[in-house]
């Protein structure tokens, strides 16, 4: 019942400014910051660990700056899988080397988790002419996991696969012509992981960018959405010059690499409530007790 009382209410939202549905975010960002303590120090364990730099008041403004910003995103979703259309496109602006996602060349998106990660795909889904593919996680509340998959499958031709789905499905999507949107950035647990460096830190990351890659023959385009006044900034860059290797842990350490670069021009919009460093290397200590 809670979880259906919280879909009528984002429907209620969806027609509503844009200015008045942040401000409701930052209200529930800032108490969420104060009620949920554990996600709070994990937040801000990860931020010391990555931005050993930042002094305590710091650290504890750009906590809170986290969660307003999970917030605004987790609302924006009424509008993004409930808005009229011409809305949905007038506030996601698509930029940079859009070009790159032309054709029917294989390519596999670098989509990292950023609160607009939602926003990105709804972007390339409605204002691109190809089919998309991505890899879905089944929710285990079905009421929240129905509206999920709906919202997503929104806009265009689009296919989200399972994780049962296997590998196999997904590369011959992709050699067939369908960008695959990839959200590698996360620790998946120590089952096929590698640790490769992130800011500086051992962490537990898949391989499965330079993987796909590999097995798609495709080439690999970053998509960057950034969190903005008018809605979202979508960016497309330039593809990935000499990715894949030969060598995938080092390509893997690359991605990592890159994504500190794009996380420094916004860190407080990066998916910090996760625990990144949780699966640590033999003999090292846990991070979050």
């Amino acid at each position: 019942m809670l979880s259906r009382l919280s879909l009528l209410l984002m429907r209620a939202l969806s027609p509503l400014p844009l200015a008045w549905v942040r401000a409701l975010g930052l209200v529930l960002g800032g108490l969420l910051y104060l009620v949920v303590a554990p996600r709070r120090r994990i937040v801000r364990t990860n931020l010391r660990l990555c931005f050993p730099q930042l002094s305590e008041a710091e650290c504890r403004q750009s906590t809170r700056r986290m969660f307003v910003y999970f917030a605004q995103a987790w609302l924006d979703r009424s509008w993004l899988w409930h808005g009229a259309p011409q809305r949905v496109r007038d506030r996601l602006k698509l930029t940079g080397d859009v070009q790159a996602l032309a054709g029917n060349e294989p390519v596999v998106i670098f989509a990292p988790h950023f609160v607009g990660l939602d926003a990105g795909w709804t972007a390339l889904t409605q204002q691109l002419p190809r089919h998309f593919t991505t890899i879905y996680t089944d929710q285990t509340n079905k009421v929240m996991d129905a509206w999920i998959l709906a919202g997503r499958q929104r806009f265009g031709a689009s296919h989200l696969f399972g994780r049962a789905d296997g590998v196999k499905s997904i590369v011959a999507a992709l050699r067939a012509g369908d960008p695959l949107y990839l959200l590698p950035d996360m620790n998946f647990g120590l089952n096929e992981s590698v640790f490769v460096p992130f800011y500086g830190v051992s962490a537990a990351t898949v391989p499965s960018l330079s993987r796909f890659a590999k097995l798609g023959r495709a080439k690999v385009v970053p998509v960057i959405t950034r969190l903005i006044p008018a809605g979202y900034s979508v960016e497309v860059l330039p593809a990935w010059l000499d990715f894949p290797s030969m060598d995938a842990t080092a390509d893997t350490a690359r991605m990592n690499a890159e994504l500190q670069n794009y996380i420094n021009t916004m860190p407080e919009q990066y998916y910090w409530v996760h625990k990144r460093f949780k699966d640590r290397p033999p003999g090292e200590a846990d991070f979050y007790r």
